[in-house]
């Protein structure tokens, strides 16, 4: 077996698609909206366009450059071969890092929704399955994603139907949130992370069939679909929710429902928002496992990372290293802190994602130049309007990486 065997081609444009979508409707669509109602106030939905316009221009730049170079990786394959080692190492850093702390943030989710009181060992016990399921073969973790996908979407129809039907609450003076024009932007960055499961479809580029035509059919199709339903979600919550109570509430979705004629369904959106959790982690640690595959082969990782093997053609060395290290946050750190640092880190890879499609030289008609330039200013835009902290914790975890691969490098020479 060798170390750099290929991955199958075994994802068609639906499932490829289902799992970029399965891990935008993860578990931020059950709470991203209060956090971010909290900052831009009546203008929610405004920050919601945002940050769809955003992801957009980093859609079609993921697009074009998986079209072009059909491997595991994403953004970190595109900015060594576009940009160079240095600008690929750092897309590729911020990403395994910032997604790790994600993956734990996830599980953890997960299991305050099932048990609140065994939430870790639960949450452990998720990881674990997961990283089977995805050993099993990529065809097994699509899949998986499907079911889980149909589970998250029936329930934000329920929510949709609730919010619509009422009845609605009447807006208590003084309760207003305090958020407004100010806030939008921070918003913006908040939600913009709800639109980054396309970054997946591109991760998974080795294991996508014809990965010119299905890949970007995959991205735009599962960028489209997410944004509707994230822009009617946060129109109706609005209209349902009136003043500083969507701020409020820690659950804006359970919350919705719980104040409408169909409380009693609030199981429903807890088993809804489950299967979330579990659909964005099995994304999330499928997407991390390939980056990491990718930055092994090029030595930016330990070598043994990047070997494939088994009958389903699987990086099963980098996928049990992920779960390794997820399994170690959950037990030793207060994950739902630390992924906060991780935002910087996601938009700092999209950042390149652009630079990189911006220097191609042929561009796809859904790809001009001018929508990288913006998509890259958008990245920095929304990057550097985030708390100083999560910016200058996760600069220190760029730098810790930027310096160890330094130092590796003067060792081989």
């Amino acid at each position: 077996m060798s170390e750099h065997q290929q991955l199958q081609r075994r994802l068609g444009t639906f499932d490829a698609t289902t799992i970029g979508l399965g891990s935008m409707l993860g578990a931020g669509v059950f709470v991203v909206f209060a956090p971010a109602a909290a900052l831009a106030g009546n203008l929610l939905a405004v920050s919601v366009v945002i940050a769809g316009a955003v992801a957009y221009c980093n859609a079609v730049a993921s697009a074009a450059l998986a079209a072009k170079y059909p491997t595991s990786g994403g953004t970190y394959v595109y900015g060594r071969k576009q940009l160079g080692e240095w600008p690929g190492f750092l897309a590729g850093w911020g990403f395994v890092t910032g997604k790790t702390a994600s993956c734990a943030a996830m599980a953890l989710t997960f299991g305050s929704y099932v048990a609140p009181a065994y939430a870790v060992p639960v949450a452990v016990a998720a990881v674990v399955a997961l990283t089977v399921v995805n050993l099993l073969g990529i065809t097994r973790t699509a899949l998986l994603t499907r079911i889980l996908l149909c589970v998250v979407l029936a329930t934000l129809v329920f929510v949709a139907v609730a919010a619509l039907v009422g009845p609605h609450p009447v807006a208590v003076p003084g309760t207003a949130s305090a958020g407004g024009l100010v806030g939008v932007l921070p918003a913006a960055g908040l939600l913009f992370f709800a639109f980054a499961g396309y970054a997946r479809i591109a991760t998974l580029g080795e294991e996508v069939k014809d990965p010119a035509h299905s890949i970007p059919r995959a991205i735009l199709g599962a960028l489209a679909s997410a944004f509707a339903i994230y822009l009617a979600l946060a129109l109706l919550l609005l209209n349902h929710l009136p003043g500083g109570q969507l701020a409020a509430t820690k659950t804006p979705l359970l919350e919705a429902v719980l104040r409408s004629q169909f409380a009693a369904g609030a199981p429903a959106v807890q088993a809804g928002a489950a299967a979330a959790c579990l659909g964005a982690l099995l994304a999330l640690i499928t997407g991390v496992g390939r980056t990491t595959l990718a930055m092994a082969r090029e030595r930016d990782l330990p070598r043994p990372l990047a070997r494939i093997g088994g009958k389903h053609t699987v990086p099963y060395f980098a996928e049990l290293a992920v779960a390794a290290v997820v399994i170690l946050l959950l037990l030793t750190a207060d994950v739902m802190t630390v992924v906060g640092f991780s935002s910087f880190g996601v938009l700092l890879y999209y950042a390149v994602a652009n630079a990189s499609a911006f220097t191609l030289r042929e561009h796809p008609g859904y790809a001009p130049k001018w929508l990288n330039a913006a998509g890259f200013l958008g990245c920095l835009l929304l990057a550097f309007t985030l708390p100083a902290a999560s910016v200058l914790t996760m600069t220190a975890v760029l730098a810790l990486g930027v310096a160890g691969r330094w130092l590796v490098l003067r060792f081989r020479r």
